[in-house]
């Protein structure tokens, strides 16, 4: 082996949210003293096909996110999960190429990658470890794939949807944020109102889903004033240049001082936004969820404690009342930080002989 060890790691670029995970586990490893090979998997696939998906889901969350749902419970049939594995094959040989002689281990945080690298583990052509970062509080069957050595789940409640599918290794681990969320550093101050609790209304990257309708119903409840993270979305969020119910802001770089400087993070997809507001403590409630993975995944956050699903506008002033009146959930169940199951599967490669 050379003498600095080489992981790969292979993320998306749908929304932030895989690559987020992807670039905290990429900053801690190099502290370890990995070398560090980063992949876009959508751009191993060949042609323009991927980034025909990457614009294809987000006009579809944009447009038409009912499909999503229907497309979500779909993917769930063991032949359209074939089927679409198959289709993820075609990045077999890209895959394969990101491999090099030094390397100790792949880690993957996106679902269609792992199912290439658990497919090229089970054929005997990858003899390296591979690890799944399950990114979500939900699993969908697609991310759990035979052959991989190793899935990461950042609660127990995935957990056990993960080993309900088969997944081998499943490990719970504390979730990777990076460390803005964790311990601020001179955090930018943002010109907000003060006197009233700010509720900041996050809608991923691509703010999708129904953002006007969720910060038009927080101002109805007169109990707080929605602040609205439109992501990249600068159509979004020049629809509320004129709105007087809401403060609306384009890309925000210190996403972790925004969130310290509102009472309550409210979400729709139950992401990483979620993840890095309850580790920065500030509670979180789901709303006006989207279909698929919004859904499953507010299933998972109000199951393990850490956020209520909000499912009425009814419901929305009592939920907003409890979250402002009480301490945020704790999420320090795990004793195993990310980094440390990678590395220790890693070096237990490079301590091996040689083939």
């Amino acid at each position: 082996m050379a003498e600095q060890p080489r992981i790969v790691v292979v993320s998306a670029s749908v929304g932030s949210g895989h690559d987020g995970v992807a670039d905290e586990l990429i900053r801690r490893l190099r502290g370890y003293g990995f070398a560090i090979d980063r992949y876009d998997f959508l751009d191993l696939l060949p042609g323009r096909m991927g980034a025909y998906v990457r614009a294809a889901y987000k006009r579809q969350l944009a447009l038409v996110p009912r499909t999503w749902g229907w497309m979500y419970r779909v993917e769930q049939r063991p032949w359209i999960t074939r089927r679409t594995v198959d289709l993820a094959a075609l990045a077999e040989r890209a895959m394969l190429r990101t491999v090099g002689p030094d390397t100790v281990a792949v880690v993957s945080t996106y679902y269609l990658a792992s199912q290439v690298l658990g497919r090229l583990r089970r054929k005997g052509r990858l003899d390296v470890p591979v690890v799944t970062y399950l990114t979500d509080m939900s699993v969908h069957p697609i991310w759990v794939a035979e052959g991989v050595d190793t899935h990461l789940s950042i609660h127990t409640v995935a957990a056990e949807q993960a080993k309900a599918l088969g997944g081998s290794d499943i490990r719970v681990i504390a979730p990777a944020v990076r460390p803005a969320f964790t311990d601020p550093e001179q955090p930018r101050v943002f010109d907000l109102p003060q006197g009233k609790p700010l509720a900041l209304v996050v809608a991923g990257a691509w703010g999708v889903g129904a953002v006007e309708e969720t910060a038009y119903d927080i101002a109805a409840t007169g109990l707080a004033i929605p602040v609205v993270a439109c992501g990249r979305n600068e159509t979004l969020r020049r629809r509320f240049d004129d709105s007087m119910h809401a403060i609306a802001l384009g890309w925000v770089d210190d996403m972790a001082a925004l969130m310290r400087a509102c009472h309550v993070v409210v979400q729709n997809a139950g992401g990483l936004s979620s993840i890095e507001a309850l580790a920065s403590g500030v509670p979180v409630l789901t709303y006006r969820c989207l279909p698929g993975h919004g859904a499953t995944n507010a299933a998972g956050l109000e199951q393990a404690g850490w956020a209520p699903w909000v499912r009425s506008f009814e419901e929305l002033p009592a939920a907003l009342e409890r979250v402002f009146a009480a301490p945020p959930p704790r999420t320090d169940v795990a004793v195993e930080e990310p980094e440390d199951v990678i590395a220790t599967l890693a070096r237990l490669r490079q301590w091996q002989p040689s083939a």
